[in-house]
């Protein structure tokens, strides 16, 4: 049985609810990670990890954690490609499913938008967090728990 992670730090509160109600319902082991206290409900499937402040602090105990075929719950797209090295799986809060075919693509786009920003340019950053959003990260969620799990 996979274990489930949260990169819990940027976690929407719309997503709550949904990732509490698939953790119930599939008996899931989660663990939430962050560098302050960030709740999603109480279940004894769930343990909270507080770890030191620090900008990559929770990606570096969740890198430490994760096994081969894990899920984790992250916006961090260099995260993200560290986790799909370690053969574990990565979601982001919008429902996009990170794997080895496109996440070379995702960081690259990151690097390149940083690299403009860096020079002064500014860019939009992501649109506001919405209800569409939250449904299609249920969805994906759901089809990856159907297959996995």
């Amino acid at each position: 049985m996979l274990n489930l992670y949260v990169d819990a730090d940027a976690f929407p509160n719309l997503l709550k609810p949904i990732l509490l109600r698939s953790i119930l319902r599939l008996n899931l082991k989660t663990f939430v990670v962050s560098n302050k206290k960030v709740d999603i409900g109480k279940s004894e499937l769930i343990t909270y990890l507080i770890v030191e402040a620090g900008a990559d602090e929770a990606d570096h105990k969740i890198v430490e954690m994760v096994q081969e075929g894990d899920l984790v719950i992250t916006a961090d797209i260099p995260l993200a490609d560290r986790l799909i090295n370690k053969a574990a799986h990565a979601i982001d809060h919008r429902g996009e499913l990170y794997s080895t075919d496109n996440i070379k693509q995702y960081l690259a786009m990151r690097n390149l938008m940083e690299k403009i920003r860096e020079s002064g340019e500014t860019t939009r950053g992501p649109a506001p967090f919405s209800q569409k959003d939250a449904h299609e990260f249920a969805n994906q969620l759901n089809k990856f728990l159907t297959k996995y799990c």
